[in-house]
């Protein structure tokens, strides 16, 4: 429940990131032993990733902001369908199994409504790795006696596919170089972390990785996760969006390069401050065109709130999205609370108002559900946001960091509706 019309000051924390953790942890398959990861958000999607791994024989523990995993000699190879399909990146464990079992059978996943994003480009890779690949009764089953090294273009720069075919790879025989590959700051995270358990990695953080595969690895005692870019934008955009002044502790400019200067296009004032950045505005934001692209891109996982932004912005602005066809269906919740938006396509042309109208929207995604929040914290009277099951998965502590920066917002448990 959203009450309009705080302005959101003072300082909120980012800590890791949810797409960085989420593979570390099925990294840490590769290699027996005890492995622990610092900056660990406190989300539900860590808590679906820990039960992955537990029924896969891990030993998984969980702390404040930290998670320790011990891995046996002897590792389960299925990953259950009930987990699988409530998290997409559950299909992280697909290249550490093959790689250290030989077999995997993964149920195909689940996860956000916001696209199909098929798994093509990973079973191609894994296929020219060597490996086996049959669809069986909605799994993955995918066999390999031992992944040889090989060439790989991914005709995208999959997020997914790079992660799963570097976890296949560092555990190869010879070398595998996979182009066109993501360089996203979580891949760069799940590079350094193979560094630390002995793999072998050139490349790291360009468009071209080149792995030499080792016989075996070794846990790695601690890793510190890279704050997550897309939290710290999502603040950052809530500042601008009610006239606010926030410090983002923890948040990287320089992994936000495009989507910062953005909002300064918007009007914004954005200083760098040890350890984090400031956000400050003082009138309605300009609307501003976006092109969402792999990174370093407009990150898609920004764009439903840069879509909310231009919704209460000054003047017309396009908003391009080339990466997930489905996100479009946030703009459906979107126009509920009065916001003017014509899609055609991978566009959408939003035409600014002065304020947005509180009204009942449903989440049907991590990203969009954040991006309702911030629309009624901009829009009168009352809006309540369904499914907020969605938003507990990306962000931790999402409704004490706002109401610490004077948002008026609560959570409301609505008893099923019988029809």
């Amino acid at each position: 429940m959203v009450v309009g019309g705080a302005r959101l000051a003072g300082e909120v924390r980012v800590t890791g990131a949810k797409n960085s953790v989420l593979k570390l942890m099925a990294a840490s398959l590769l290699a027996e032993g005890t492995t622990t990861l610092t900056a660990v958000p406190d989300i539900l999607d860590v808590a679906i990733m820990s039960e992955v791994l537990r029924r896969l024989g891990c030993t998984v523990e969980r702390g404040e902001g930290t998670v320790t995993i011990t891995v046996p000699a002897v590792l389960g190879h299925e990953a259950d369908y009930d987990l699988v399909r409530r998290m997409r990146a559950s299909i992280a464990v697909l290249g550490p199994l093959v790689a250290r079992c030989g077999e995997a059978r993964v149920a195909l996943p689940g996860g956000d409504a916001i696209g199909s994003r098929g798994l093509d480009f990973h079973i191609a890779g894994l296929t020219k790795l060597g490996a086996t690949v049959e669809t069986v009764r909605g799994n993955l089953h995918v066999t390999a006696s031992r992944l040889v090294g090989t060439h790989v273009w991914l005709d995208f720069p999959s997020v997914g596919a790079t992660e799963n075919l570097l976890m296949a790879g560092v555990l190869a025989q010879g070398t595998t170089t996979v182009d066109n590959a993501a360089r996203e700051p979580e891949i760069v995270d799940l590079c350094e972390f193979l560094l630390q358990m002995g793999a072998q990695i050139e490349g790291i953080g360009t468009s071209t990785l080149v792995v030499e595969g080792v016989e075996r690895l070794a846990p790695v005692p601690t890793h510190d996760t890279v704050t997550d870019r897309i939290v710290a934008g999502t603040y950052a955009t809530a500042a601008v969006m009610t006239q606010g002044d926030v410090l983002v502790r923890g948040g990287q400019a320089r992994h936000l390069e495009i989507a910062l200067d953005k909002l300064v296009q918007a009007g914004a004032t954005i200083d760098l401050e040890e350890g984090g950045f400031r956000v400050r505005m003082d009138r309605r934001p300009k609307a501003v065109d976006v092109v969402t692209l792999p990174y370093p891109g407009f990150p898609t996982d920004l764009q439903p709130m840069v879509l909310a932004m231009n919704a209460v912005a000054e003047g017309t602005a396009m908003v391009t999205e080339n990466v997930f066809e489905a996100r479009w269906m946030f703009v459906n919740e979107l126009t509920r609370l009065g916001a003017e938006v014509r899609t055609d396509g991978h566009h959408a042309v939003v035409r600014g108002r002065q304020r947005l109208s509180g009204a009942p929207v449903t989440a049907h995604d991590i990203r969009a559900g954040a991006a309702l929040v911030l629309a009624g914290l901009v829009a009168d009277g009352t809006t309540e946001v369904h499914e907020v099951h969605h938003v507990d998965r990306g962000y931790q502590d999402f409704l004490p960091s706002l109401v610490a920066l004077g948002a008026d917002v609560r959570r409301e448990t609505v008893p099923d509706v019988p029809f």
